[in-house]
């Protein structure tokens, strides 16, 4: 569950109501793609922006449609008690694991970040991914803070951001990581462009934006670093190159509901306001570039 490709879908909205059946739908291309884990209700399950009650929703629904697939849900608020009431939401659903970022508003300390995954772990019956996410919770750890965490019972993943493009620098980076956690702690790599030089760098998962609506695509990248192959794994990253780009110009939550809206997976305007989405203009762009890249599947 904590390697391979975790897929991390959308939560799609219409009129302000979870759209269930175009949720499930997403779930269903998961499975059907083999991905070796869903994680619903992370940043691109716009988590943040949904009550307690439509969390405990999707993730009934995540867990239904997902079969044998093991779900992760995430259970990251502002409040520790919150959070540890999501996470109660989540076994009780029967999650496999939980996903939690430190999320802000004030300013957290590293002492607030540790005092948080302690307070939230004591209660847990299943494992949770650590998921450092600093440009939506504005929180940078440290190596020692990753180190001190995955000593926490039933911690079993870190979710780390980008990492560098040079392929020595990448391994450096992930190396450095791993000398501070337990060996049965796994690493995972975020931020799509990079998933393919951490894989190779020696990440064991990769926790992936497009792979929650595009999961062929990002199986062709996952498979082949996983198993090795780092000159396959790069060629189908580069070909992809256009999307990266596009991910960074607009942010990859409003490009990948952008393309689920094209390719009628979910309804248009399918974000929580007060995210609008792209442009008119920008939604041409991204259905071109669907088209040029042969994302239709």
């Amino acid at each position: 569950m904590f390697t391979g490709l975790s897929a991390f879908p959308l939560t799609p909205l219409r009129d302000d109501v979870i759209d269930l059946a175009a949720f499930e739908g997403l779930v269903a291309r998961l499975v059907e793609a083999n991905v070796d884990s869903v994680t619903a209700l992370g940043s691109t399950g716009s988590y943040a922006y949904l009550d307690r009650s439509e969390r405990r929703q999707v993730a009934e629904a995540a867990i239904a449609a997902a079969g044998p697939v093991p779900v992760i849900v995430g259970i990251g608020a502002l409040r520790t008690s919150q959070v540890r009431a999501l996470a109660e939401d989540a076994q009780d659903a029967g999650a496999a694991g939980v996903l939690l970022a430190p999320l802000t508003y004030q300013k957290h300390t590293e002492d607030d970040v540790f005092g948080l995954y302690e307070d939230v772990t004591a209660d847990l019956s299943v494992p949770l991914v650590v998921y450092d996410n600093p440009g939506t919770t504005h929180f940078t750890f440290s190596d020692e803070l990753y180190g001190r965490i995955a000593e926490l019972p039933n911690v079993a993943s870190i979710k780390i951001p980008a990492i560098p493009a040079d392929p020595a620098s990448a391994a450096a980076r992930v190396d450095a990581i791993r000398a501070r956690v337990p060996a049965q702690v796994t690493i995972g790599i975020s931020g799509d462009s990079a998933a393919q030089t951490g894989l190779s760098a020696g990440c064991d998962v990769w926790y992936s934006v497009i792979g929650g609506t595009l999961p062929q695509l990002a199986t062709a990248i996952a498979r082949p670093a996983l198993a090795g192959d780092v000159d396959a794994a790069r060629a189908a990253s580069n070909r992809h190159q256009p999307l990266w780009d596009a991910f960074a110009k607009h942010g990859s939550l409003r490009v990948t509901a952008a393309i689920a809206e094209h390719l009628g997976l979910v309804t248009r305007s399918s974000l929580p306001r007060p995210i609008l989405g792209l442009s008119s203009e920008e939604r041409q762009d991204v259905a071109k570039l669907v088209t040029d890249l042969g994302l239709q599947n």
